[in-house]
């Protein structure tokens, strides 16, 4: 079967494939022998060109060939192939993958595999039955497994499983955990390796129907609705992939595994003639831990990486006008392959918008010419929503009109539950509902920003408050400076934030200077919070690394694209960042990845449950020295349509 592929002239080397492109590279496949009835498609990608090759076709040179990156499983005896397949020449090449190292992301079809093993299995039975429960009363949650040591398991395609009650449709089974209690299942040979029955646990009672009239209070009365309306439009055009807002400019993609991505962002200096300033390359969040706190027997192994292990692209929600996202709505759809290698649509998937966002600048002054100058600051919205599991995640990029780069993860849904013991006998959870235990976690997620401030030659310098102490140059002890070192190699590339400092990082130009002599540049500031509490000798640690620092900086390699490694289901550890940097490859002037760790350590409230309201990660990008002066001068004062007077003093 031939399929012939016109690309669209405003898409670019690292435009998501479309649904055409993806229906060939299983055609491809198949005709390669690779595919048959028991294979299926794990993930299916752009492999991206090297960043030299996407920016020389730019600048009017070869297109690079469109390429893509397969990872195939043979669910009747676990191969695994990591295969590449040319769009453009029409060839596929594949290697097997050593499943020793690393497994493959878990399936859809293997999480539905699950409850068929368990039905078959007498020992499940019996453990149920001595709870008093039947299998039709119970659903069960097949969970990635972690990497352990156990008998057994060694080359295995294993799932943990924990069990709720779910004997009525109506309410949800995570207020209704089976506690001290979960089993192994190896999904290849399709058969269950143990289980655990630890401790009879009573299993909570309160129902949970926060989706139900009935199970909230009545509606909360007085609240006038709120319109958001642009009469004559949004302010951003779009072409292909191709946003243009204000002085921006950048392109937009979609990945199974990381999700949204932001490539090419850049900014039109007003005060250089409207130079298109290249900021980041390519911006994405590359992995996601979820770490629990609780060593029981039966839960000990529960830390989940959602995009390695998941890929929670997969799970992205179609949003709703008016429920997700209000305003002048721009929708975009993602286009993935589904395990037979289709192609499937996510219908709105991602959201773009305009939201006003108050003050740009301001400032009254009596003492010439009464001027009372004011601006309002307005953002450009780009998100998604994926749901894993219990667990719902937004992730929204903010552009600002002042060069302000930002990314909030939202974070809500139903925590996962457990059985309260209390908080002395266990102190690991929080009683949340009578007898249901939300356990201790953190959500450490991995901002993968491949930087180009001003050009591929940069460097990273760690900037933070100097406090001096009384002298003969400071006699009054109220003098601070800074203190700013470079970081020269990767051997020094990964930091720590420190708060007590201010400690901030500043990716600069080192061939660019500003009309002071400074480098050009962008700073990362981070928010402050717990890294990975896990012990430095427990798995979890050497499998996320990563999360145990703020910062992490890399030389650019194409290769290099996730922070705990490509395999990551049931990794022993040792990938990712730390494989990296062992090169110890120089980073001062250039071509540089920074890679930021941020998050929330979550002990759960009362207030949390039965349905978590919206909590709030990120970090900022803000222009240091990048411009010559505030950018958003040229930003025309707000005329408001309902009355008030101009927000300029001198009518412009």
């Amino acid at each position: 079967m031939t399929i012939e592929i016109t690309r669209p002239p405003a898409l670019s080397p690292v435009s998501s494939l479309t649904a055409e492109e993806i229906t060939r590279v299983s055609a491809l496949l198949h005709q390669a022998g690779h595919v048959t009835d028991a294979v299926r498609f794990v993930y299916v990608g752009l492999l991206e060109p090297a960043k030299s090759e996407v920016l020389a076709a730019r600048a009017g040179g070869a297109i690079p060939d469109r390429q893509a990156r397969v990872l195939l499983l043979d669910t009747s005896t676990g191969t695994s192939l990591d295969a590449t397949v040319n769009l453009t020449s029409g060839t596929v090449s594949t290697v097997e993958i050593d499943t020793t190292k690393g497994q493959l992301p878990i399936l859809d079809d293997e999480f539905a595999s699950v409850d068929p093993i368990l039905r078959a299995s007498e020992e499940w039975a019996a453990a149920l039955a001595k709870r008093g429960l039947k299998i039709d009363e119970v659903v069960t949650a097949p969970l990635s497994p972690g990497y352990f040591k156990n008998d057994g398991e060694e080359g295995l395609r294993v799932l943990r499983v924990i069990a709720f009650q779910f004997s009525d449709p109506t309410d949800h089974p995570w207020a209704h955990p089976i506690d001290g209690l979960s089993v192994y299942v190896d999904v290849i040979s399709k058969t269950v390796l143990r289980v655990l029955d630890e401790e009879l646990l009573p299993i909570p009672a309160e129902p949970s129907k926060f989706h139900l009239p009935e199970g909230r209070p009545a509606p909360l009365e007085g609240l006038k609705p709120i319109e958001i309306t642009q009469p004559e439009g949004p302010s951003f055009t779009v072409e292909g992939d191709r946003v243009s807002w204000a002085n921006w400019t950048l392109d937009i993609g979609f990945d199974a595994r990381e999700g949204l991505v932001l490539h090419n962002l850049a900014f039109a200096d007003p005060d250089h003639g409207g130079e298109v300033r290249p900021v980041v390359y390519r911006a994405s969040i590359a992995e996601m831990l979820v770490a629990y706190a609780d060593p029981a027997p039966t839960r000990y192994w529960q830390n989940y990486f959602d995009t390695g292990e998941y890929l929670f692209g997969r799970y992205t929600n179609s949003l709703t006008l008016g429920c997700d996202c209000l305003g002048e709505i721009r929708y975009f759809d993602a286009v993935l392959a589904d395990e037979f290698g289709n192609p499937r649509t996510i219908r709105n998937a991602i959201c773009m918008h305009e939201e006003d966002y108050g003050t740009l600048w301001k400032h009254t002054d009596v003492y010439v010419e009464g001027v009372s100058e004011v601006r309002r600051q307005r953002r450009l919205v780009i998100s998604f929503f994926t749901t894993v599991g219990n667990y719902d995640y937004g992730f929204y990029w903010y552009l600002y009109l002042d060069g302000k780069i930002e990314l909030e993860a939202k974070l809500t849904g139903i925590a996962i539950a457990s059985s309260y013991k209390g908080i002395e006998d266990w102190p690991y959870a929080t009683e949340v509902a009578p007898g249901v235990g939300a356990p201790f976690h953190q959500h450490l997620f991995s901002a993968r920003l491949d930087m180009m401030v001003d050009g591929l030659a940069n460097a990273v310098d760690e900037v933070e408050a100097a406090p001096l102490p009384i002298s003969e140059q400071n006699p009054y002890g109220n003098a601070f400076t800074f203190a700013k070192r470079r970081i020269a190699s990767e051997d020094e590339g990964g930091r720590r934030a420190d708060s007590a400092l201010g400690r901030t990082w500043h990716i600069v130009n080192t061939e660019r200077t500003n009309r002071y002599g400074q480098p050009t540049g962008y700073v990362l500031e981070a928010q402050q919070g717990p890294t990975l509490l896990a012990d430095p000798d427990s798995s979890v640690h050497a499998r996320g690394t990563f999360a145990t620092k703020e910062l992490w900086v890399t030389a650019y390699d194409p290769a290099e694209r996730y922070p705990a490694g490509d395999l990551v289901n049931q990794n022993p550890g040792g990938d990712g960042l730390p494989a990296y940097m062992a090169a110890n490859r120089n980073l001062d002037g250039a071509d540089l990845v920074v890679w930021h760790t941020f998050g929330l350590t979550h002990f759960p409230r009362p207030e949390d449950w039965p349905v978590m309201p919206v909590d709030y990660a990120g970090f900022r990008l803000l222009p240091y020295g990048f411009f010559d002066r505030n950018p958003a001068l040229n930003v025309p004062a707000n005329k408001p349509a309902h009355g008030g007077t101009c927000c300029a003093s001198n009518g412009s």
